[in-house]
C-alpha cells in the first residue's frame, strides 16, 4: 500500500512539458515577440526556446523564472495556466504592466479604466 501511494504521488507531480511550452507560446504571442526576441531577452538560444514550446526538452527552473520575467507572467501561469485571483496580486501585476508605459499610454489607458468601470457599474457586474 505504501508503494501504491508514492507511485500514485509520482504520476501527480509530473509536469505537463507540452503544456507549458504551449503556455509559453500563448504568452509570447499575446506580447508580440518572436521566438528570436524571447531568447535573446532570456539569453539562450533560440533552438531552446523552440524546444521548450514544442515540449520537446525540459527547462530548468532558472530558464522558467526568465520566461516568466521576460512575458510578465508568474510562473504558476506558465506550469499550470493559473489564473491570478488574489485582489494584492492582481493589482501588483497591474502595476508592473503599466510601470513600461509612457506617458500618452497611460492617458489611454485612464481613459479605458474609467469607460469600463462606468460600464461595469452601468450594468450591475459587482465584485
Amino acid at each position: 500500500m505504501g508503494l501504491e501511494m508514492k507511485n500514485t504521488q509520482k504520476e501527480t507531480e509530473k509536469l505537463d512539458y507540452k503544456a507549458i511550452g504551449e503556455r509559453i507560446r500563448k504568452y509570447r504571442k499575446a506580447l508580440g515577440l518572436s521566438q528570436e526576441e524571447l531568447a535573446e531577452k532570456v539569453d539562450i538560444s533560440t533552438t531552446h526556446i523552440s524546444h521548450i514550446e514544442t515540449g520537446s526538452t525540459k527547462l530548468s527552473l532558472q530558464v522558467l523564472v526568465n520566461i516568466s520575467n521576460a512575458l510578465s507572467v508568474q510562473t504558476d501561469q506558465l506550469l499550470f495556466d493559473a489564473a491570478i485571483t488574489d485582489s494584492v496580486q492582481l493589482e501588483s501585476s497591474l502595476i508592473e504592466k503599466i510601470g513600461s508605459c509612457s506617458t500618452d499610454e497611460l492617458l489611454v489607458l485612464t481613459d479605458i479604466v474609467h469607460a469600463t468601470i462606468k460600464s461595469l457599474r452601468a450594468h450591475h457586474i459587482n465584485k
